[in-house]
């Protein structure tokens, strides 16, 4: 079967199917949301286009012509493999995906907190982008990112989170803690203000890692010192502070998002979600909550 004149659409044959399918006008017409007489009219522009009759038309319905049947049987086949991907399709759209991009210690922190973040009902899933790059809120790379400065420029919003703060930590475990050296990341990947402090230092550094993750680990493993986040590094009963606070590390976080999308719920209610984590723990984030005996300086 050959048909004439401007592309057929798939809207075309899924009324077809479901006025084959029902055999009539009227059952059809609930299935696609039209009125039976559009239903019926699409069905004869679809017959002018095929040049072909598809369908006997009588006072009892509708009934396939040999040539109906023959199309029936192939787009019977095509409505088989569309329902899963329409099917697919609502379901993301019921559910966007919200992307929220952090630094691994802050990244750790909220995925710590995430039934403060999210909830069955929500009606939204989250994507938790863990990276130590900025990435595009702009241009729509991510929804929402936690930095450590506001935005400066676009079509973007800034809404401040807290203080943060940073200290010099070191595992419990290690019997000599005046012979440790430090652990830190790399000159490449030594992207964030406080990496780059390290090896601006007369400190020895013992050891280097790649990312902030593999830091942690090693500074844990007894491996050296190394300079976290005073919510890491407080949480973290295998670690002790090595050192005060170091007030040139002290930033402010930030949370960043595009202007036109900030007032949609599904976001709105995570960036209140998120603040509110913030706030509760402030005196944590500013490194005024180590664990009891913490300071073992």
């Amino acid at each position: 079967m050959s048909f004439t004149g401007e592309r057929l659409g798939w809207d075309d044959l899924e009324i077809f199917f479901h006025v084959a399918q029902s055999g009539g006008l009227s059952a059809a017409s609930r299935l696609v949301g039209l009125s039976p007489p559009t239903v019926g009219r699409r069905m004869l522009a679809l017959e002018q286009r095929a040049g072909q009759t598809l369908f006997h038309r009588t006072q009892t319905g509708y009934s396939l012509t040999l040539a109906g049947q023959a199309l029936f049987k192939r787009v019977k086949a095509m409505h088989a493999a569309a329902v899963p991907v329409q099917e697919a399709l609502s379901s993301k759209a019921a559910t966007p995906l919200i992307r929220l991009s952090a630094g691994t210690a802050t990244a750790m922190f909220l995925a710590d907190k995430y039934t403060l973040l999210s909830r069955r009902s929500d009606g939204f899933r989250l994507n938790f982008v863990t990276t130590e790059a900025t990435l595009d809120i702009a241009h729509r790379e991510i929804d929402l990112g936690i930095r450590n400065r506001p935005a400066e420029a676009g079509n973007l919003a800034s809404r401040r989170l807290g203080t943060l703060r940073f200290a010099p930590y070191r595992s419990w475990s290690v019997p000599d803690p005046e012979q440790l050296g430090w652990v830190a990341l790399d000159p490449v990947h030594a992207r964030h203000p406080a990496a780059q402090w390290l090896h601006r230092q007369d400190h020895m550094i013992s050891v280097m890692a790649s990312t902030v993750a593999t830091v942690h680990q090693l500074v844990r493993a007894g491996a050296g010192i190394g300079v976290m986040p005073c919510m890491t590094g407080d949480c973290d009963p295998a670690l002790c502070r090595a050192g005060p606070v170091i007030e040139a590390l002290t930033e402010q976080q930030y949370l960043v998002m595009h202007d036109d999308d900030r007032h949609r719920a599904p976001i709105r209610r995570l960036i209140e979600r998120i603040t509110k984590i913030y706030a509760d723990n402030a005196d944590l984030l500013s490194g005024q909550q180590p664990l009891r005996g913490q300071t073992g300086i």
